[in-house]
């Protein structure tokens, strides 16, 4: 062979059905499902192979759609943005502005949890194409946008040095790859056995009819390829080749493999990510600076007010600085990745020297920013270290499972109940003293806050130093996904360390002050973290799982990597309407009214998070009383008493025991039985022939002439205790009948019968003798007809026949109350109107 004469060559490799009974019907119908084509051509005299040709093989679905799934997340990530700074450059008050910032979604969260997903794809493992598919999405918040001429540049920048791919274990193209799609082995190829070489020759001589079958299959593949044949240009692929630098194709180990995915070799990952971040931060700085200068456009013009926004436009070039700064904290992570997976990957170049100078940038700039911040707000104060021991301790049962926590004997000596300890290590408790008592609070500092608000404003009170966890906390997994490259092992278990020990801590920690902030970065984002990793031990090449269980594996990852972008999405929106209600919160009319008491509601939360104090304790809970014996009524029952059928009328002015609210009968004149508990007659709770008293008394009660009137009348009553002429009345048979049925009186209202001597009847001694008395008919229509009336004294009678056919003479006029005691008008009873005056018949009658 030689090497500067081109080879060309055609063939037809006909696919048995055999050959593909194996791959499930599942696989036509999973996303990325993993299929590849490997042509190896060997040399006859070396007896080694000279050519490999790998292509990928899809069926049609996919979890790649950058242009829709990335346009959404950038829409989402831009209604963030703005929700941040809105909630940053509304108001003139720095302590009120920075609580309702505090409180508003973060941009750095957001990035912290796409700068996860996407990254997790730089272990040095050999990924599903399921996963390489679903992380495509994410690239362009790694920084990882395709470009041509921006690659055309990078490449003159760090020349032909591609670096070596296998070292992340991806499979790089130009170079001996005897491992792809499983390997093989020459043994098989060239030292097979005579025997085995005349069976073969032997059984296709006897098969005539599957050598039939495959030269029609050539037949049909050469006429279908006889188009592409016969161009101009001869032979052509129906793929096209991949770049320098990249995996070949269906292999996806590594950071290299997850950025072929957006044709991006990985020697020039550190220069497109360092650019594109240059690209956003001069987007940002240009965006503050355009929206002053719009303010003030707008000023001018008189559409908006002067008093708008008047702090941030005194003050936009410190709004600037700061909003770069955020960017390079936000950025921390990606930039110290991608500068020491440059030192590891190609070592020398233009572009090693590039990441050098970023990187010490970034660590040294950040970490003394950070150090400084630190330094500013402690410098009159000094830290104490005193030996301590730390207890694993119950807090509470959930069911029959204990729960156990985590409390030091500082703390155990100020409660006053102690818990029972499980165990127990000693430490070194640290603390710092505070030696200047004129110091404010963290937030309550507004020079601190205009310097290093953009490092400490979102943490709590007592967790404003959070910022220098996190920068460590960042550094550290930087130099595992980039330093340990090659390394999967280390990588893997080294971080599983790592992010469990972190979640543990941030979940006590809880450093945001904002509650949607603590769920996401703290819960959701440390969990995913730790599942994602946990369950990513198994795509080591070295436990050779089959690819149909790696593709499972690699989609429970994206459903928990899914549902953290789904919550994450929520939060923004939630966000959004939170700082709306934060900007909106100097207007009295608040659009629209309905979320009035969400507003109302969500203010008072920030009320109580802001001064970070623990809650109240629980209330003690108060001592059971010892039971005693005791009995409760829970329930009535009246029992239908025979009155309840009365059908007859009264009135209220007759009754003298019982009690004067009258009673609507139905239409009919009959009570309901139903409601009988409500609507029968009530009666007074005077015992048995005890009298009520009037309850006022007027100056005409007490007149000489109103007095005169009644004794003549009274006298008249009582020579006429009988008439005659009269028929019975209903009434008065009905209670003859009850009282021998029953013999006992009836209710107190109802008159005794049966005297044997007529009783003398006594009036108030004051009353008028002039006082003009109405005639009162009969209260029962149609039984009684109506009773002469005394023209001397105008007295109005009813006459009752009762037991014997006797009869009996009642006055209805307006009589004063009958009483039977002492005759002084200070005993005399109450209650003169709607009374009734009883003559008891005679022992004669």
């Amino acid at each position: 062979m030689n090497a500067s004469v081109p080879i060309e060559a055609s063939g037809i490799i006909p696919v048995d059905q055999s050959d593909v009974a194996g791959i499930p019907p599942l696989a036509l119908q999973i996303p990325d499902f993993e299929g590849q084509a490997i042509l190896r051509i060997f040399s006859n005299s070396t007896e080694s192979e000279i050519g490999c040709y790998s292509a990928v093989i899809t069926n049609g679905a996919t979890f790649s759609h950058p242009n829709a799934v990335g346009t959404v997340l950038g829409l989402f990530t831009l209604v963030a943005v703005g929700s941040s700074f809105a909630t940053s450059m509304y108001g003139n008050d720095i302590l009120i502005t920075r609580t309702h910032y505090a409180h508003s979604l973060s941009v750095f969260v957001i990035f912290a949890v796409f700068h996860h997903i996407f990254y997790t794809g730089a272990l040095s493992l050999n990924w599903p194409s399921v996963l390489a598919a679903f992380w495509s999405n994410f690239a362009w918040t790694g920084g990882m946008i395709y470009s041509q001429s921006m690659q055309n540049s990078i490449n003159q920048l760090i020349g032909s040095n591609k670096g070596n791919t296998s070292m992340v274990g991806a499979a790089a193209s130009g170079k001996a790859a005897d491992n792809i799609g499983g390997g093989y082995q020459i043994s098989q190829i060239y030292k097979r056995s005579s025997f085995n070489l005349l069976s073969r020759d032997i059984g296709s001589v006897l098969d005539k009819s599957s050598l039939l079958k495959s030269r029609a299959l050539e037949t049909a593949l050469s006429r279908r390829d006889g188009p592409v044949r016969d161009a101009s240009d001869g032979y052509s692929y129906y793929g096209h080749p991949v770049k320098p630098g990249l995996p070949l194709p269906g292999n996806y180990s590594g950071f290299a493999g997850t950025l072929s995915q957006e044709d991006i070799p990985a020697s020039n990952a550190f220069m497109t990510g360092f650019l594109w971040w240059l690209i956003f931060t001069t987007i940002v700085a240009t965006s503050l600076i355009a929206f002053k200068w719009l303010l003030e456009g707008l000023t001018r013009a008189k559409v908006l007010k002067k008093d708008k926004l008047t702090y941030f436009r005194a003050h936009w070039i410190g709004y600037t600085i700061l909003a770069v700064l955020r960017t390079c904290f936000v950025a921390f992570f990606m930039m110290m990745f991608l500068t020491l997976f440059q030192f590891a990957f190609t070592r020398t170049g233009g572009g090693t020297a590039v990441a050098a100078i970023i990187f010490l940038i970034f660590f040294v700039g950040m970490m003394g920013l950070g150090g400084y911040a630190l330094f500013y707000r402690l410098r009159y104060g000094h830290y104490e270290a005193r030996p301590d021991r730390l207890h694993l301790e119950k807090t509470k049962r959930v069911g029959r499972i204990p729960v156990f926590g985590l409390g030091s004997d500082s703390k155990r000596s100020e409660e006053n109940e102690q818990r029972a300890s499980a165990a127990s290590v000693p430490f070194m408790r640290v603390s710092y003293i505070n030696e200047d008592t004129q110091q404010l609070e963290v937030h309550q500092d507004e020079e601190y806050i205009k310097r290093f608000g953009w490092l400490a404003s979102r943490f709590r009170r007592t967790r404003w130093w959070f910022f220098a966890v996190w920068l460590v906390y960042e550094f550290i997994r930087a130099c595992f996904y980039a330093g340990a490259a090659g390394q999967a092992a280390t990588q893997v278990f080294g971080l599983l360390i790592i992010e469990f020990v972190a979640l543990v801590a941030f979940c006590i920690l809880r450093p945001f002050e904002g509650a949607r902030l603590n769920v996401i970065m703290v819960y959701c984002l440390g969990f995913s973290k730790v599942t994602t990793l946990a369950l990513s031990a198994a795509f080591d090449t070295r436990f050779n799982l089959q690819r149909i269980t790696t593709t499972v594996i690699g989609i429970v990852i994206i459903v928990i990597q899914g549902i953290l972008t789904i919550v994450l999405m929520i939060a923004i929106a939630v966000g959004a309407i939170s700082s709306y209600m934060s900007v909106m919160r100097n207007h009295e009319d608040f659009r629209p009214r309905s979320w009035a008491q969400y507003r109302q509601r969500y203010f008072e939360h920030l009320e109580k998070a802001v001064p970070d104090v623990p809650p109240p304790p629980a209330p003690a809970p108060v001592p059971e009383e010892p039971k005693e014996p005791y009995f409760s009524v829970n329930s009535i029952r009246r029992v239908a008493k025979i009155e309840d059928e009365d059908n007859d009328d009264y009135d209220p002015k007759l009754e003298v025991y019982g009690s004067r609210t009258s009673v609507v009968a139905g239409p009919s004149g009959r009570k309901s039985r139903a409601a009988s508990l409500n609507s029968q007659r009530s009666h007074s709770n005077l015992p048995f022939g005890a009298r009520p008293h009037r309850q006022s008394w007027s100056s005409r009660d007490f007149s000489s002439q109103s007095f005169h009137v009644a004794s003549q009348r009274n006298s008249m009553l009582m020579s006429r205790t009988t008439l005659s002429g009269h028929k019975t009345s209903s009434g008065s048979l009905r209670d003859e009948v009850q009282s021998q049925r029953f013999g006992s009186p009836f209710r107190p209202e109802t008159p005794q019968r049966g005297f044997s001597s007529p009783q003398r009847i006594r009036t108030p001694e004051a009353l008028p003798l002039n006082e003009e008395i109405s005639d009162i008919t009969s209260s029962r229509p149609g039984t009684v007809s109506p009773a002469p009336t005394d023209a001397a004294t105008g007295a109005g009678l009813e006459v009752k026949r009762i037991r014997n056919g006797k009869e009996r003479a009642v006055d209805f006029a307006l009589l004063p109350e009958l009483s039977l005691g002492n005759d002084s008008p200070s005993n005399k009873p109450s209650g003169l109107e709607n009374q009734r005056t009883v003559i008891p018949p005679t022992q004669e009658e």
